[in-house]
């Protein structure tokens, strides 16, 4: 299965889904190319070839499934159960053996995803980045990575920089700011934990 054969899949198993349980707005579903794969896509264009991707709070798998798609190694994090198996069945049905589902909590993954790589806080050296989308407040996310360093390419909107002002009283560190191309939004690259 090619590329676009796994995407034309994934947006029909989307709308399936999307009718039993909450997997993304309603409204976006008519636009699902768009909205939500190119939206996703978009990072392709910036990110590392050579990392491992871990994507935090993965929903319906934005953006992790779709940079899994486009080759990358994931682990996708998502707590909720129903979601989780969507996630599962989209990683069987598109025969995506390089994307890994955890069903937990971002706070429960990062401890055990140090100590299975014998890595100490502060000591990852295997690239690896963060990746999200509509998940948590941009200080909150950091509060996550606290004491690990790190690089974090987030999806996020037009108020990013609201959110930078509040998570600079907290903590250090730089960013760049790339605009959306598909919408008014800005994906923030931070670098973290120097």
């Amino acid at each position: 299965m090619n590329s676009k054969e796994k995407f034309d899949l994934y947006a029909k198993m989307l709308r399936e889904w999307a009718q039993k349980i909450n997997l993304v707005a309603p409204s976006t579903l008519s636009d699902i190319e768009m909205r939500h794969f190119a939206d996703s896509a978009q990072l392709a264009d910036i990110l590392p070839t050579d990392v491992d991707i871990i994507d935090f709070g993965s929903g319906a798998g934005f953006p992790g499934v779709v940079l899994a798609i486009l080759g990358w190694n994931v682990t996708c994090i998502e707590s909720i159960g129903k979601k989780t198996l969507f996630l599962n069945t989209i990683k069987e049905k598109l025969e995506l053996d390089n994307l890994t589902i955890f069903h937990g909590r971002v706070e429960d993954f990062l401890p055990a995803f140090l100590i299975k790589n014998n890595k100490k806080a502060g000591k990852v050296s295997r690239g690896f980045v963060i990746t999200a989308r509509a998940f948590a407040p941009l200080v909150k996310i950091l509060d996550y990575v606290r004491g690990i360093k790190c690089r974090l390419f987030l999806l996020k909107g037009r108020e990013i920089e609201k959110e930078v002002a509040v998570a600079k009283k907290k903590y250090k560190f730089d960013y760049k700011l790339v605009p959306s191309k598909t919408g008014d939004g800005f994906i923030i690259i931070i670098n973290f934990g120097r």
